[in-house]
């Protein structure tokens, strides 16, 4: 079997009720707000008929997958270790995005094949994954403003069954370290011992004296865990492990370096206690594997970032990991996702009644695509390399 022809489709989508914040990185809520969102297809086919699909191909990556797409014609997909490492190489001045979608094609080319789901490739036992919710950034616009707006919807979180509650807050725009604060305690007081409790701040806290009073307030309320507080984009090791030695809550970094060995460095230099991975980001499914059994080593738990079927596959087939971001949801959005596959989703909605979903069952990454959804929503087709 080889690689025969590496194509890619765009489509626009509107989301409603959706906006950007102050800076416009962060989505929020947007009372009758309409967001245009552009995302593509990365489809790799091949001699067999079987093809490989990734959805969310955006930007970046999809610059790096043209960049490799050449090397690719020809190859025999099954053969992920090479590939993985020919195009971590040929990528090294980039952010080796590209590696990671391509190695998620190639896992579902290879599933089909062989007529399985991933994590059965993978060695995983079918099993409930336990979700946290994983909320919008806060707002001011109505919808999560105020810490008790976030205790209403921690509330109907925990109604529907999520065992886990996690918090993008405001941003630092204007510097209100202290509300940041004051929702991290009202949080804690009110669910000890009802829900888990996490915080990520998308670095966006301004220096090391309120990312410090954030820790200590994440002590007092007993999170879980909190993640990627400080403006340094969330790299700096010797920053971390300060915070590390002052903050008891765990904290959960590496969302924002790439592959095994810069991981297994933040390990060694005791900068985090979980491991944050992201197949889309690190590798595909063979580099957050790499991650997980590296992090396994250490005694470390990975942590994956963001919701999605490949996320899904790779929870159900390691051991150190705790729960599946089912993200980003809000109590006044009904999604913040195009509805490009018929028979998945990664919305509030989406858990049991006891906070779990499960990995898909069909053969790779068990998911069909709506292609009549798709082609009414197309902007553009186009062959990257045959």
């Amino acid at each position: 079997m080889k690689i025969t022809k590496i194509e890619v489709v765009k489509y626009q989508d509107t989301l409603n009720n959706v906006g950007k914040d102050y800076n416009t990185f962060n989505m929020v809520y947007e009372p009758n707000g309409k967001l245009t969102t552009e995302d593509s297809i990365l489809l790799i086919h091949t001699s067999e008929g079987i093809t490989g699909e990734y959805v969310g191909i955006r930007g970046p990556a999809l610059a790096e997958v043209q960049v490799v797409a050449d090397y690719l014609i020809g190859k025999n997909p099954l053969e992920r270790e090479e590939i993985y490492n020919d195009t971590k190489r040929a990528l090294r001045h980039f952010a080796m995005l590209g590696t990671g979608i391509i190695d998620i094609c190639l896992w579902d080319i290879a599933g089909k094949l062989y007529g399985e789901p991933i994590w059965k490739l993978l060695g995983g036992k079918s099993k409930k994954l336990p979700c946290y919710a994983s909320t919008l950034h806060g707002d001011e616009n109505g919808g999560l403003t105020t810490p008790d707006d976030f205790m209403e919807f921690a509330e109907q979180c925990k109604s529907l069954g999520y065992p886990a509650f996690k918090v993008h807050g405001w941003g630092l725009a204007r510097n209100n370290i202290k509300r940041e604060i004051e929702n991290v305690l009202k949080l804690g007081e009110k669910f000890e011992n009802k829900l888990d409790l996490m915080i990520d701040p998308a670095c966006e806290v301004k220096n090391f004296a309120d990312t410090l009073a954030l820790g200590k307030a994440c002590d007092e309320a007993k999170f879980f865990w909190w993640e990627d507080p400080f403006q340094d984009g969330g790299v700096s090791q010797f920053a971390h492990r300060k915070l590390r030695q002052m903050v008891k809550t765990p904290i959960l970094q590496t969302e924002h370096i790439r592959l095994l060995e810069q991981h297994v460095d933040f390990i060694v230099a005791d900068a985090t206690d979980l491991v944050r991975a992201g197949a889309h980001e690190d590798g595909g499914i063979t580099g957050v594997m790499k991650i997980a059994h590296a992090s396994e080593g250490f005694g470390l738990d990975v942590e994956l970032h963001g919701p999605g079927p490949a996320h899904r596959h790779i929870m159900t087939s390691i051991r150190n990991t705790n729960y599946f971001e089912m993200g980003l949801v809000h109590p006044n959005v009904a999604t913040t996702k195009s509805p490009v596959y018929k028979d998945y989703s990664d919305d509030l909605n989406s858990i049991d009644k006891d906070g779990c979903v499960e990995a898909p069952n069909g053969p790779g990454l068990g998911v069909e695509l709506d292609w009549d959804w798709i082609k009414a929503h197309q902007t553009d087709k186009g062959i990257i390399a045959e």
